[in-house]
């Protein structure tokens, strides 16, 4: 497990709001923070905006009045429309929703509401807690983020998150249920999650599982989480280093490598499956 962790109620100024993401038109982040404590998260930028001192991953903040707010937004004169993501910048289904429900609050508002279509991105085998709700939003697609399957490396680069195999089956659940799932393989942790037997072993799995659609993306080395990651990799996986530190210093190599194996893995499987165009985890 990760660290100690801080957790304070906060009352937010806003809770839907538009979004650059491309696809989407706006995003909503029940909570401030995220305790799954992912080693690679680019979102630790946000720790400058939060007013923390804790690191990443070491304190949360619930946004206690997030379904007070989106109501008056979904009721005002200028109601929005279009495809919502939720979670973007924290994970909607971290531990603390388990007992807080500000996210099962909104979608609740949302189910109601029908007229946003709505992606949720998580790492959380608890969205299965609200399939009743998502059953009821007219347009409704989850995506799990899986880097890998191997638990011990999930243990260390992800210590707060459902175990991967817990993450696959509340696909499976939501799949059989109706509700389209895909999968992001993200990011790819050069040299323990990237070989072509490790890529084709998750690819078949999360096929077999009725995953139609996967996406891939490269990890992007911000300082901050290159630190992070060379710690982790120096101290749990040192033969797997110099990987880390070929791609840093060649991501275009690196990228030209990764394109080959899905070229060769494409054709003799089911689900579809694309690698991010920008290097962006």
């Amino acid at each position: 497990m990760n660290g100690p962790q801080i957790l304070r109620e906060i009352i937010c100024k806003s809770i839907l709001n538009k979004t650059g993401i491309p696809g989407y038109d706006y995003c909503l982040n029940p909570y401030g923070g995220c305790t799954h404590a992912c080693v690679y998260c680019y979102a630790s930028f946000m720790c400058r905006f939060s007013g923390h001192q804790e690191k990443w991953g070491e304190f949360l903040d619930v946004k206690v009045n997030a379904a007070e707010m989106l109501a008056k937004k979904l009721g005002s004169r200028n109601p929005p429309g279009g495809k919502l993501v939720i979670g973007t910048v924290t994970d909607a289904y971290q531990p603390a929703e388990a007992s807080f429900k500000i996210t099962r609050s909104c979608l609740e508002l949302l189910a109601h509401y029908r007229r946003l279509e709505v992606h949720i991105l998580t790492k959380s085998a608890l969205v299965v807690r609200d399939l009743s709700v998502l059953q009821q939003l007219p347009l409704c697609h989850i995506g799990f983020t899986i880097t890998t399957m191997d638990q011990e490396v999930a243990r260390i680069m992800e210590p707060g998150a459902s175990p991967p195999a817990r993450r696959l089956e509340a696909a499976l659940r939501l799949v059989d249920a109706g509700i389209p799932v895909w999968v992001f393989i993200a990011p790819l942790l050069p040299g323990l999650t990237d070989s072509r037997e490790k890529l084709e072993s998750l690819w078949r799995v999360l096929s077999d599982a009725g995953v139609a659609e996967i996406w891939v993306d490269c990890l992007n080395p911000y300082p901050a989480v290159l630190h992070r990651l060379r710690t982790k990799y120096r101290e749990h996986f040192p033969w797997a280093l110099p990987v880390l530190e070929r791609y840093v210093s060649n991501p275009e190599e690196y990228k030209e490598m990764v394109q080959g194996i899905f070229r060769q893995l494409s054709n003799p499987l089911k689900c579809q499956m694309a690698l991010v165009p920008s290097v962006r985890s």
